[in-house]
């Protein structure tokens, strides 16, 4: 029996927890149907889940559908909670795309869309609540024209099945038109490879096309392949009854209980169905289980032969406070066991102004961490949206120096700096020759940068989009030491970004929602107006729905305000698309009142060693005094 991890994921509301439950119930797993909204659904067994009727963190189910097993990941459907559903994606090997025929395409559909095509994650469709729609047809041809033409109907007889495939294809083509009819074989490595993208229709919620679609799984996904070689992927942790867990998929080989994982030990192997858990002594490659006894473990570890992976792909943009009457320290402590679970939470104390302050992606994410310091920990929190979260770039190349050299110690590093396309992040690798610097030198720097979170001048907002090349340097034998080059490294970015600065080369930058603004058609013109007065930009689809982008800073609030004037008829879907130029950066840099030459951890200036003492050399100085030759 093959073995198949395959996730379900949706935009909020189109079904994606009654279409588990609906499979789960067909293929023997479910005596009896469970629903989200009367809070007995077999996946949603957090409390907070049955309180809200959502799906909040990412549960597994276990099923068997003729010569298939199937892991069954489901997640959650509101953006707030999108980060449950990035770290699974690292640990699938199909995915299941669920979308609304009331609802069509979303912008948090694209999103999702968007991530699986990033990650290659091959992909069947099913179509729900199609029972609330009359025109079948023309839903179909929406999605091949929202989301991809390789979308293939395969609820349509065969022969239209294999002809609408093979135009993917040349080979097949030829393969058709001389047998016609494509093999099973190949339809699997179209599927596989995203050539085509299987698509059902039903009603989850009646059980309709349902069985349909469980064969459609069986018959039509590849086993993977895995090497002997032990590996195995986190990608999430949670805490049960005071228990510590960390839920991997074994990648490669085999995981043993009490097998030895670097510093720590795999206590106990627990394999996971809802809530029920069964103890296992061993685990084989592809299978999603739980290790009971890892402290140290993280989002996104790879263990064994597996290299850690980052899977934040979508990051909050939004900052809130902490205010309590609780103790501070307790509140800290408490959150930052949090993180571990959800990592984008970024947990920020400050001690001058003894502050906490968390990354969120929304106001129901905000609530929602309210009740699990509540509930888990007994504290009593409020979270308070603050700023929307900036960041800065630049926009032309320069040569960065960075100099330590206090008395015994001696580290040069020389770096360009490359505007990079937005949504690349930081990028860093070396162009240095090993004659220049050895190995170990290049790994030391090359590490110094990977593991700092670099600010901007302007604002002192996190740094963006931009390559840090390392391409020359010195040191000494006699003199440097382990830190020296850290110090340099972190030094010389700064000392670049300063002379940017100087000639108008640094940009702030906001992030942007894409929005569906859905509101009675009388009061349109209120909306257009609202909407142009952010900024932002839009076309209208029908007669009363507004497609468009707008900055955060500007509509995080508005949805209160559609309700309002809407008398509650309206609804607007924000989903993070990206950052753009900031259209205030004098008014934020202004309030932000960020000096980069008293940021002391961020210093831009230099040490050199004159006379037996070490000497600070300002930024704009560096490069008279530095000691290996400019590139240029």
């Amino acid at each position: 029996m093959k073995q198949i991890n395959i996730g379900i994921l949706a935009h909020v509301d189109a079904g994606k927890t009654t279409l588990s439950e609906a499979m789960l119930y067909k293929a023997g797993s479910l005596r009896k149907l469970g629903r989200v909204d009367n809070g007995d659904a077999f996946l949603d067994t957090d409390v907070l889940e049955k309180k809200r009727g959502i799906t909040i963190f990412s549960h597994v189910a276990q099923m068997d559908w003729q010569d298939t097993h199937f892991t069954l990941v489901d997640t959650p459907g509101h953006i707030d909670f999108v980060n449950q559903l990035q770290s699974s994606l690292s640990v699938l090997d199909y995915a299941i795309l669920v979308i609304s025929a009331a609802d069509g395409v979303t912008a948090y559909t694209k999103t999702i869309w968007h991530l699986l095509d990033k990650l290659q994650i091959p992909t069947f469709i099913f179509v729900n609540k199609i029972d609330q729609v009359d025109n079948q047809a023309k839903i179909f041809s929406n999605l091949q024209k929202d989301l991809s033409d390789a979308l293939v109907d395969f609820t349509a007889p065969k022969a239209e099945i294999d002809e609408n495939m093979a135009t993917v294809d040349e080979h097949l083509l030829e393969e058709f038109l001389e047998n016609g009819v494509i093999s099973l074989g190949e339809i699997k490595k179209l599927i596989k490879k995203r050539k085509i993208f299987p698509t059902y229709f039903g009603s989850a919620l009646k059980l309709n096309g349902v069985t349909e679609f469980l064969t459609g799984l069986d018959q039509y996904t590849l086993a993977p392949n895995f090497t002997d070689e032990f590996g195995a992927r986190v990608f999430k942790i949670s805490s049960s009854q005071n228990e510590r867990l960390t839920w991997v998929k074994v990648t490669g080989g085999i995981l043993k209980a009490k097998q030895s994982l670097g510093d720590e030990k795999a206590d106990e192997l627990r394999q996971y169905n809802g809530e029920k858990f069964k103890t296992v002594s061993e685990l084989q490659a592809g299978q999603i289980s739980v290790i009971k006894g890892l402290t140290s473990s993280f989002v996104g570890q790879g263990l064994g032969a597996e290299q850690d992976l980052s899977t934040a792909y979508l990051q909050p943009v939004l900052n809130y406070s902490v205010e309590t009457a609780e103790d501070l320290h307790q509140v800290l402590v408490a959150l930052q066991e949090l993180e571990q679970e959800d990592p984008l939470l970024k947990v920020e104390w400050s001690k001058d102004l003894d502050e906490i302050s968390v990354q969120l992606m929304g106001q129901m994410q905000a609530e929602i961490l309210e009740q699990l310091l509540q509930e888990r920990f007994n504290l009593n929190v409020k979270l308070v949206q603050g700023n929307v979260l900036y960041q800065e770039t630049i926009t032309q190349e320069v040569e960065a120096v960075g100099h330590f050299e206090p008395l015994r110690h001696y580290a040069e590093v020389h770096f360009l700096l490359k505007p990079l396309p937005a949504g690349s992040g930081i990028q860093v690798k070396s162009e240095c020759s090993l004659e220049i610097l050895p190995s170990n030198w290049q790994h030391q720097i090359l590490h110094a940068l990977r593991e700092k979170t670099h600010l901007g001048v302007l604002g002192g907002f996190p740094l963006t989009d931009v390559e840090i090349v390392l391409i020359g340097g010195k040191g000494s034998e006699v003199h440097t030491v382990g830190g020296d080059f850290r110090q340099a490294s972190w030094r010389g970015v700064r000392q670049g970004l300063m002379e940017l600065k100087a000639k108008g080369a640094v940009k702030l930058l906001e992030p942007w929602y894409d929005f569906r603004l859905t509101i009675p058609s009388d009061q349109l013109g209120r909306a257009i107006n609202d909407i142009q007065k952010m900024g932002g930009n839009f076309k209208i689809e029908g007669e009363d729905t507004l497609v468009g982008q707008a900055p955060v800073a500007q509509m995080k609030n508005y949805q209160q305000e559609v309700r309002s004037y809407s008398h509650g008829e309206g609804s607007l879907e924000c989903v993070v698309s990206g950052y753009q130029d900031c259209q205030n950066s004098s008014e934020i840099i202004q309030s932000q009142n960020y000096d980069p030459l008293s940021d002391i951890d961020n210093t831009p200036n230099s040490v050199f060693c004159y006379h037996g003492a070490g000497h600070t050399i300002t930024w704009d100085q560096v490069p008279e005094h530095a000691q290996y030759p400019y590139l240029k």
